[in-house]
């Protein structure tokens, strides 16, 4: 039996054979309890992960931070560039309205 999304019938060839499943597929309730068990067979790294969560949001604002830092210094460069050029500009404007008149 197909899932019943209108995609099933169109164009099977090009969805994953997973897309398709039987009503009696208990697949995703074995990956859960098998999750389950690999969590309660190895509490250390579970309590390791609560201790690096911090270190790793930390990280995580200190990179962030440092995008936005980047991105504000290249929007400023972008905007004195762009002024600079239109002040060469207006510069040799004002030059050649001298010489001709």
């Amino acid at each position: 039996m197909q899932c019943g999304t209108p995609v099933c019938g169109l164009a099977s060839a090009f969805i994953p054979a997973q897309h398709n499943r039987n009503d009696n597929d208990e697949s995703g309730v074995r990956i859960k309890r098998d999750a389950v068990y690999r969590r309660e067979q190895d509490p250390p790294v579970a309590r390791r992960d609560e201790e690096g969560g911090s270190q790793v949001a930390a990280a995580a604002r200190a990179e962030i931070d440092a995008r936005e830092l980047a991105d504000k210094t290249r929007i400023e460069r972008v905007l004195q560039d762009e002024a600079a050029r239109k002040a060469e500009r207006d510069r040799r404007y004002a030059n050649r309205k001298a010489r001709q008149g």
